[in-house]
């Protein structure tokens, strides 16, 4: 134990750091699976089963647990090392270790990953290279590495002739990005491409070239990826291949070739930076997911007629009668080809049963779509690729809320990965499932059709599947990774947390524990209920944030964790900052449960 002082003008405040106790639920149940105040393996092994759920665990496997824990155990001096089990202290430290997370770490892929690539949300990342915001970031093979290394499977790269016309370069049209050689992102992708997951990387390409440069372009990809390059040899492919199929290739995608004679000015409505003021807690962490069933309701108040415009928000005019001068080499290595969305929604939503394609949509058309054609959305991802971006006006680079892409089976839901935010930490806790792969196999709500041949209708309300109930037990390690002062001046902090779920609006909401005062080893033992009618959906949200009444309350960390990877029982929950980033000591211990 140990004390810490704060100063307030001529006066000190002085306040007691204690070591983290085990609550009083812990207690009991060491009690309960312990014999003379140790646990044993085989105390282990019925406490594994019994209350973390772990129902074929055998006894060697709990042996190697316990091997584990009483070796993390005995690297604690002050903590009384017993050979034959854990004592409370040992069992509480365990509890509390990387050797018990709420999800699984041994990044095990688990999913069927054989079925067609449109069966599965695949990690999308949006114009990669962009250091920062929208307008005048540097374009850089950093950001496309750093995606890569987290798992991202989709990286978009917009081609430009240089300014000397000779060579091709990476950047966001019609802007002030400097650019980047397209060899060197080419290159930077072969090289870690694969440093996080075996399965494919898609390189979406925005063409803005000439002939003769898309040639040279085309040179460029082969030359680099050589064997790994795939291509179909057909025009269009009659069906996606599998991940599975495709593990340790590139694969191309672009809309057929064409020249474009020059770029869209930003416009007013594109350009401008997000109107009104944001509040206090945007500001320091973003801004709230939006609420799914409220923006349906706004775009029903405000709908046109159904129809899109192009596909891409950086379209431009293009030249009709450049098609003959296609370069062949460039058109042979599209492997996806991205088709057009103009026109009635109706026709370029017809499923072709002879060949697949790829569509675009904005968050804004997404939206329009869904609340016109939620059905057919879902049918056409059941065959075809829809990939979402963000709408013009983020030139902040940040993002939109996941969920309406995916209730509607878009696959490459592409997001800025440049900053931070509610919305990125989503997309992150959605992609820490499947052993963190970049592919996540859709749930089989989007993928079956009925003896009617009819498919799940998203605006249909389902009951309710499981419930999800979490307790919060308490907090630790703020103290070891953050300054005395970082949160409070003038005392230690008071921290409390927010729990939601993020998934279809049914089950989306959000609740909060109490706030517990002057302490950096908060317990606030709180219990909460979630019911579920689609869990496959569904991502648990967990904030720590720090309470001030006269400023804006403080961040102490996030994570986001795909309900179906929840491990049940007591587990340790590691806890991240801004960017993604795990904190070294942060941890909750919380509990989870499923009940009918």
């Amino acid at each position: 134990m140990s004390k810490q002082t704060y100063r307030i003008c001529c006066f000190q405040r002085k306040f007691k750091l204690k070591e983290a106790e085990a609550p009083d639920e812990i207690k009991d149940l060491f009690e309960r699976f312990s014999e003379n105040g140790i646990m044993t393996a085989e105390h282990l092994c019925k406490f594994l089963k019994d209350v973390q759920g772990e129902e074929n665990v055998t006894k060697e496997e709990a042996e190697t647990v316990m091997e584990s824990a009483l070796k993390l155990v005995h690297e604690h001096l002050n903590i009384v090392f017993h050979r034959k089990g854990l004592n409370l202290d040992g069992f509480f430290r365990y509890l509390f270790s990387d050797l018990n997370v709420s999800i699984s770490t041994d990044k095990k892929v688990h999913h069927d990953m054989t079925a067609p690539l449109s069966h599965y949300f695949i990690y999308t990342s949006h114009n990669t290279y962009l250091t920062g915001n929208q307008l005048n970031s540097d374009c850089s093979d950093v950001p496309i590495i750093k995606a890569l290394q987290q798992g991202v499977r989709v990286i978009e790269l917009d081609m430009w002739p240089n300014s000397s016309k000779d060579n091709v370069d990476i950047l966001h049209g019609g802007t002030l990005t400097p650019p980047v050689e397209l060899i060197q992102c080419l290159k930077s992708i072969k090289e870690h491409a694969f440093v996080a997951s075996e399965y494919p990387v898609i390189i979406t390409l925005e063409d803005h070239l000439t002939p003769d440069l898309q040639a040279k372009a085309a040179e460029m990809v082969t030359q680099v990826f050589g064997d790994i390059l795939f291509t179909c040899g057909a025009e269009c492919l009659s069906e996606f291949p599998s991940p599975e199929s495709l593990k340790g290739r590139i694969i191309i995608s672009t809309k057929p070739p064409k020249e474009y004679l020059e770029s869209k000015k930003p416009s007013e409505k594109d350009n401008g930076s997000q109107k009104g003021k944001k509040s206090s807690e945007e500001k320091a962490w973003g801004a709230e997911i939006s609420d799914l069933s409220q923006k349906m309701i706004a775009y029903s108040e405000n709908k046109d007629n159904g129809e899109c415009q192009d596909d891409e928000a950086d379209s431009h005019h293009e030249n009709p009668n450049i098609q003959q001068n296609i370069a062949p080499e460039y058109k042979h290595l599209i492997a996806i080809q991205a088709g057009k969305s103009k026109g009635p929604t109706s026709e370029w939503l017809t499923v072709d049963p002879i060949k697949v394609k790829r569509i675009s949509l904005n968050e804004e058309k997404l939206i329009n779509v869904a609340l016109n054609h939620g059905k057919d959305l879902i049918r056409f991802t059941q065959r075809n690729l829809l990939r979402i971006y963000p709408k013009g006006m983020r030139v902040d680079s940040s993002n939109y809320n996941p969920l309406m892409g995916w209730m509607h089976g878009a696959q490459m839901v592409a997001f800025n990965m440049q900053g931070h935010g509610r919305p990125l930490w989503l997309m992150q806790g959605m992609f820490k499932a499947n052993g963190g792969c970049g592919y996540v196999k859709k749930p089989e709500l989007l993928l079956k059709t009925d003896a009617n041949n009819e498919v799940h209708d998203p605006k249909r309300l389902l009951s309710v599947k499981t419930t999800l109930k979490v307790k919060v037990y308490m907090g630790k390690g703020w103290h070891l990774d953050f300054k005395r002062t970082h949160f409070d001046a003038y005392s230690p902090p008071d921290f409390y947390v927010k729990i939601g779920i993020a998934g279809v609006a049914a089950d989306s909401r959000v609740k909060k524990t109490k706030a517990i005062e002057d302490n950096w080893i908060p317990i606030w033992n709180d219990e909460f209920e979630f019911p579920l009618t689609v869990p496959e959906l569904a991502l648990l949200r967990v904030e720590v944030h720090e309470y001030d009444m006269s400023e804006i309350d403080d961040f102490g960390g996030q994570t986001c964790i795909p309900v179906s990877e929840l491990r049940t029982g007591i587990r340790a929950v590691p806890i991240y900052n801004e960017k993604g980033e795990k904190y070294p000591s942060v941890k909750l211990l919380m509990r989870f449960e499923f009940v009918k």
